[in-house]
């Protein structure tokens, strides 16, 4: 894939970009290793320092990069704009709180003398430099979720982006330079997927992060694997939103439209499978489509519009090709939301719900990235939890229940980094964010997200 800004909406290429040569790779990755070894000095409150500087940066931008972000992949002005006011919320969150996340430990007075010690305690020390392999459907949010607390901890970062948002990539250098961050300290490289193997496993590099496809999580883990390095993979996902007979029925619809095509349908955590009791399965399609048919579809600069374009025409035929499948093997439309003929040129798909799905098609086992919903009939809980469960991914899940018993079952049973009862997965800094199974390894965001990627060295000071 080029790199270049092609605009989903008009499918017009507005901005091209050539691969850096193996040259400049090679100076970014020792400018990297050289900030590093000062930069790791400094101290929290110097960081926190730069880091609230960054956020102010981005606050004063939000509506310049919104209106980047749309271009480049598409997705509605109006969450353009809440994606960056959410990354600077975060990175003042880590600004704010890292220096209690990564405080010394110290184990209890009669373990440290169990163990010999007089004194005993453990410090977190940065790794050093880190490898973020990101994808183009949160441009920003997603980088920011690795850099705020990466760059906290003392790390320097190195990001290569979706080949199709570079101007996103290029800002976010530009952004932590302006806030006074030491050069070397965040560097964009704009370089092809092939060449992401040969930075992996410069002796520089000492560990990656990966948000994206299952088949680019292995790829990085492959290679990390060989090189013994450190990794977090976040990668796809197919969550359940599961409706119980308890459930606000009119709430749960209204919430899974959103669950559903938040992002344009482009989300790892958005809801894919709705599972539905059969006591209100009817109750809850009829809302639901009803909700789905009501989209605004249209060019995502408009402030009305809740659906836009995919953000790529493969992501597009791709998604058609898993809905012919369940077709030909029999599911049945429920809703298909017709796109309006001025939309030609873009790469949009319509919001479209299905039911009748069965094991032996595609989409039942595979990530649908677009507005898509599947709808399932679950007999009882047992068939609900089996039928959540049904999946090789486990990032997150939604269950619509006020029954306890029933809460505390899917938080035993349900195969997944989470689960939010009687609401939608989002993310947010103080919560770790992650998944299980082919979802990936590892977490962000929260005090689990910044050790990550730290050394948590013991340190034991004899007796006497």
């Amino acid at each position: 894939m080029a790199i270049a800004t092609v605009n989903p909406a008009t499918g017009k290429t507005l901005r091209t970009f050539e691969p850096y040569p193996a040259t400049a790779v090679e100076q970014r990755l020792a400018r990297a290793e050289q900030t590093f070894q000062q930069y790791r000095l400094t101290d929290f409150a110097h960081r926190a320092q730069l880091m609230r500087r960054a956020a102010e940066l981005l606050d004063a931008d939000r509506e310049t990069i919104a209106r980047l972000m749309t271009t480049e992949m598409g997705k509605p002005l109006t969450a353009a704009r809440a994606e960056a006011a959410k990354c600077a919320k975060a990175m003042r969150w880590y600004a704010e709180r890292t220096p209690a996340l990564l405080a010394d430990e110290h184990p209890a007075a009669e373990d440290v003398a169990d163990a010999g010690a007089a004194r005993a305690w453990v410090r977190y020390r940065p790794l050093g430099v880190v490898l973020a392999v990101m994808p183009w459907n949160f441009p920003l949010w997603q980088v920011i979720r690795f850099a705020a607390p990466a760059l906290m901890a003392g790390n320097v970062g190195l990001l290569k982006h979706a080949s199709n948002v570079p101007q996103t990539a290029l800002y976010l250098e530009d952004l932590f330079r302006g806030a006074g961050f030491p050069d070397g300290c965040f560097q964009t490289l704009l370089i092809e997927s092939g060449a992401v193997a040969e930075v992996l496993r410069d002796h520089r590099v000492a560990a990656a992060t990966l948000t994206g496809s299952e088949g680019a999580g292995r790829a990085v883990a492959a290679v990390a694997g060989d090189e013994v390095k450190k990794t977090v993979l976040e990668l796809g996902g197919s969550d359940p939103f599961v409706v119980l007979p308890s459930a606000d029925i009119a709430a749960a619809a209204r919430t899974a439209v959103t669950a559903r095509v938040q992002n344009n349908g482009q989300s790892c955590i958005a809801a894919k499978r709705f599972i539905v009791h059969t006591a209100v399965y009817e109750e809850f399609r009829i809302a639901f489509t009803a909700r789905m048919v009501a989209l605004r579809i249209g060019d995502p600069m408009d402030e009305a519009t809740e659906v836009g374009p995919l953000a790529t025409r493969q992501g597009r035929d791709e998604l058609s090709e898993l809905v012919a499948d369940a077709l030909a093997l029999g599911a049945e439309m429920e809703c298909e939301v017709e796109v309006p003929d001025r939309l030609g040129e873009g790469w949009y798909y319509p919001p479209t719900v299905l039911s009748g799905i069965t094991e032996q098609m595609r989409i039942h086992h595979e990530e649908a990235f677009g507005p898509v919903a599947t709808l399932y009939r679950a007999d009882d809980l047992e068939h609900a939890v089996r039928l959540a469960n049904d999946t090789p991914f486990g990032l997150s899940s939604n269950v619509w229940t006020t029954d306890a018993a029933e809460q505390e079952r899917f938080v035993r049973d349900i195969q997944a980094g989470g689960v939010f009862f009687n609401g939608m997965t989002a993310s947010h800094p103080a919560l770790p964010f992650g998944g299980v199974r082919r979802s990936g390894y590892g977490r962000e965001l929260s005090g689990h997200g910044i050790r990550e990627f730290c050394n948590a060295t013991t340190v034991w000071v004899a007796q006497g």
